[in-house]
C-alpha cells in the first residue's frame, strides 16, 4: 500500500472526522459518534500558525486518496512558547504498519528542526499499549497519571501524561528548565 505523509486540507475534514468517529479509534483519541464533518472542517479552516497538522493519505486504485491517519503538533505560546502537543490517531484498518510511526516522526520533525521545540508532550490512554510504546520509543516518557481523566463506554479510564525533551538539549537546559 502506498501512501504519503502530507499537510491537511480543509477536504481532509470527513476523512478525518470519520476516522475519529469509528470503532477502534474513537475510544482512544476522545472522538465521539455524533461528531460531524462539519465540526472538524471548521477546526481544519481555523488553524493557526502554531499548529502543523499533517495526515496519511493512502493512494487507492481509482488514483483518490483516503485519509487513514492524522498527526497535530499545536505549539504553547507565551512562556511555554518552547513546548508543543501532540494529538495522532491511525485508522484502525491500517493500525501495526508503521503509519503512526511516520505521521509521529513528521510531526517530531517540525519540532525539532523547524521550530526548535525543547519539550513535546501528549496524554494516551494507559490502557493503549501499542500507543504507549510507540510514543517511548520515540524517547516520550511517563511523567504522571491523569485518574479517571475520561470516560469511555460508560467507564472511566485513566490517562498517561507523557513529555519528550529534545535530544539536542544540554543536560544544563534540562536540569535548569531552560
Amino acid at each position: 500500500m502506498l501512501y504519503s505523509i502530507r499537510p491537511v486540507r480543509p477536504q481532509d475534514a470527513p476523512g478525518i472526522n470519520a476516522i475519529r468517529s469509528m470503532r477502534g479509534t474513537m475510544e482512544d483519541v476522545l472522538g465521539m459518534p455524533s461528531n460531524r464533518d462539519e465540526q472538524a472542517e471548521r477546526f481544519l479552516t481555523s488553524l493557526g500558525s502554531d499548529d502543523h497538522y499533517f495526515v496519511a493519505a493512502a493512494v487507492l486504485e481509482d488514483g483518490t486518496e483516503q485519509v487513514i491517519g492524522s498527526v497535530n503538533l499545536h505549539v504553547e505560546s507565551g512562556r511555554m512558547r518552547h513546548c508543543g502537543g501532540i494529538g495522532l490517531m491511525v485508522h484502525p484498518d491500517f493500525q501495526g504498519r508503521g503509519i503512526g510511526r511516520a505521521l509521529l516522526d513528521a510531526a517530531l520533525d517540525i519540532a525539532d528542526n523547524w521550530l526548535m521545540l525543547k519539550r513535546v508532550e501528549l496524554t494516551v490512554f494507559t490502557d493503549n499499549a501499542r500507543a504507549v510504546a510507540l510514543y517511548q520509543s520515540a524517547g516520550f516518557e511517563v511523567e504522571g497519571t491523569r485518574r479517571m481523566g475520561a470516560i469511555r463506554d460508560g467507564a472511566y479510564v485513566d490517562e498517561y501524561y507523557m513529555g519528550r525533551i529534545r535530544q539536542s538539549c544540554t543536560r544544563e537546559e534540562k536540569t535548569q528548565g531552560a
